[in-house]
């Protein structure tokens, strides 16, 4: 007995592109994507994105886990990565050629997830509306709010160059996080467009970028040698996206 009545889910397109989709479902889904060309060239985008994904990554997915971590078999959680499929997460994640045996499992914990995109995403609302002052140290003191953030938070702070976003650095400030310090730096774009980056120390080890919308706003999480990142701005994913990734390829590259 198929459901054709039932509207068709942007979680069900992804597990009909992962192959998935409980069987009884998957003509459904092919009839919805018949009658709406829009999406079925959104499904087309993702297909063709995981095959090229598959072709250059998959033997490095398939590396054996290192020995020195302890992987969490996890519930498996809805999904929220960006670009919709599994196959997305690899392309942000295993740019370095030597990440991809993270795809297989390792998460953050719900707590640890929630209780950063809540302070980040409360941060992020707080002060970007502000004109006057949004920051303790504006960013053309990059250097010494750098080496202040660093020294007050117990790691590397780098502030990340997002001009190819079209995003300047307006400066940063130092906040309580969930265990400690957190530091907190305000980028802003020709037209005002804010974008904020929120750190501080993680018992978590996860490359995967997970993904939190609260209002009007989005956020994206991940975490990397006992700190995690969240990136806030608005809920274009895509956009959301494009900031995070150059964010935390440039994380990766100073050694976090």
């Amino acid at each position: 007995m198929t459901n054709r009545n039932i509207p068709v889910t942007e979680d069900e397109l992804h597990a009909y592109v992962d192959n998935e989709l409980p069987a009884e479902r998957r003509a459904d889904v092919e009839a919805w994507l018949a009658s709406r060309p829009d999406d079925a060239e959104r499904v087309r985008s993702w297909l063709a994105m995981a095959d090229a994904l598959h072709a250059r990554y998959d033997s490095v997915a398939d590396e054996p886990v290192p020995r020195r971590l302890e992987i969490e078999r996890l519930v498996r959680q809805p999904r929220k990565w960006f670009y919709g499929a599994v196959a997305a997460t690899l392309a942000a994640f295993i740019a370095g050629g030597g990440l991809g045996w993270l795809a297989h499992g390792a998460a953050a914990s719900p707590s640890t997830f929630q209780n950063f995109t809540v302070d980040a995403l409360d941060a992020h609302r707080l002060y970007v509306v502000e004109v006057r002052h949004p920051v303790e140290v504006p960013g053309s003191e990059r250097a010494h709010l750098q080496q202040w953030l660093t020294k007050r938070c117990g790691w590397d702070v780098r502030a990340p160059e997002l001009g190819a976003t079209g995003l300047k650095l307006v400066g940063g400030r130092l906040l309580p996080g969930p265990t400690g310090p957190a530091s907190f730096l305000m980028y802003e774009s020709a037209s005002g467009e804010r974008f904020t980056v929120y750190t501080a120390r993680a018992k978590t080890e996860t490359t995967q970028m997970r993904y939190a919308k609260q209002d009007g706003d989005g956020a994206l999480f991940w975490a990397d040698r006992g700190v995690g990142y969240v990136v806030s701005g608005g809920t274009d994913r895509e956009r959301l996206t494009q900031v995070a990734r150059l964010v935390y390829d440039q994380s990766e590259k100073s050694g976090g």
